[in-house]
């Protein structure tokens, strides 16, 4: 599946449309979510019968088109789902009980929206009549089929309103085969160290607008609640949030890319980032890192370009000399790697050039590629990677 993204022009009446068809979702999601609670027993078709029993009982949830009624429940079952697959997991402390959400998206299958004959409009035809729409983006909707795009999400974001197309055709890329294979050590004071000894620089997009972060907070807390000058500075602290988290993708997809197309084995930790940020003087650093995003990446392009990701056991990666195998022990303060073999290089290459062998000796007793495929955008609230343009697209998609 490809999932490519336009952002939405219209007026101020049309948005408000849209926010009202947002909150019809919202309604009908979290009433899924509110009568699993109340019976014992209810499955996914019980919920499905319901969207008609709402849209039966509430005027304006009537006018939200059936398919986008269904998706809701779709979604609030895909909570479900997850939480009853978690309570089967013992190694999960917290099996993630399903919770009301307030929404910010609503979402179509094949019906309830119609493209213009050049596909740079799309129109909302359900009861809230919300009119035609210019899109602008990094593609061009002619080179498929109508029948190929199953499902058209709207999103409301702090800059404006974006409308994605889940598309049913697989993206494949010919690369040549380069040779080479690599091991990534990632961490806090350099992004990744690989088994060639050469570090890539952490960002820190995050630490870097932390200033103008905090002077936007500061305005908004001296605003009076409720007035439309707290409104304002709102949307513009949740603009500037925005704009690092799409910094933060950006480089992250780029870098995956460039990784994976010039080597054609790439192994990585397989880190639990969850327990990780539990350690509140490392979180911010972590989450600003966003390991687990470019793990997703490389997963997404190993798929892509036919190379072989793999993840292998974190245990002992740091701490094992790569000459003699001794296990030497070192705190996170010590940098050094020192053995008694003679062994003397970085920490973080010697982990890495650990990481390759580990992975090396896996694949040739018979390990998978731990590239998956991942899941398209759709109302079981699953983000799909697939996208065209990431340059100007992930740009628009945050």
């Amino acid at each position: 599946m490809l999932v490519i993204e336009a952002k939405l022009y219209g007026n101020q009446f049309q948005y408000k449309k849209i926010d009202q068809m947002i909150r019809t979702a919202t309604f009908v999601r979290n009433s899924c979510l509110r009568y699993w609670m109340d019976n014992k027993g209810v499955g996914q078709y019980d919920l499905s019968r319901l969207c008609k029993e709402l849209a039966k009982e509430f005027e304006w949830a009537k006018k939200l088109n059936s398919m986008a009624r269904q998706a809701s429940a779709e979604r609030a079952w895909a909570s479900i789902k997850r939480f009853y697959d978690n309570c089967q997991n013992p190694s999960l402390k917290k099996k993630g009980f399903p919770k009301y959400k307030k929404g910010r998206s609503v979402e179509y299958k094949t019906s309830g929206w119609e493209l213009s004959k050049d596909r740079k409009a799309i129109n909302f035809r359900d009861g809230f009549k919300a009119g035609w729409f210019k899109m602008r983006g990094g593609f061009d909707l002619n080179f498929y089929q109508l029948n190929q795009i199953k499902r058209v999400r709207v999103i409301r974001r702090a800059d404006g309103y974006y409308v994605q197309f889940c598309i049913d055709q697989e993206r494949q890329e010919d690369i040549k085969p380069s040779g080479n294979a690599i091991g990534l050590d990632v961490g806090l004071s350099h992004f990744y160290t690989d088994s060639n000894g050469q570090k890539v620089e952490n960002p820190r997009h995050l630490r870097k607008s932390e200033k103008q972060l905090k002077r936007l907070q500061r305005q908004v807390s001296k605003k009076k609640k409720g007035s439309n000058s707290r409104k304002k500075a709102i949307k513009k602290l949740g603009r500037k949030h925005l704009k690092v988290s799409r910094q933060r993708k950006d480089w992250l997809v780029k870098l995956a890319r460039c990784v994976v197309s010039s080597n054609d084995v790439v192994a990585y930790e397989k880190l639990t980032v969850k327990n990780m940020v539990k350690n509140h003087r490392l979180a911010k650093s972590i989450n600003d890192a966003s390991w687990r995003t470019f793990f997703d990446w490389l997963e997404y392009y190993g798929k892509v370009m036919g190379k072989i990701v793999f993840a292998v056991n974190p245990q002992y990666t740091s701490q094992e000399c790569p000459n003699c195998k001794v296990i030497v022990k070192k705190t996170l303060s010590q940098r050094t790697h020192i053995c008694k073999c003679g062994c003397v290089m970085d920490r973080d290459e010697a982990g890495a050039i650990n990481i390759l062998a580990k992975a090396l000796r896996e694949l040739s007793r018979g390990g998978q590629s731990q590239t998956s495929s991942l899941e398209l955008v759709n109302a079981n609230g699953h983000i799909n990677l697939c996208q065209l343009s990431e340059n100007l697209i992930d740009k628009l998609g945050g």
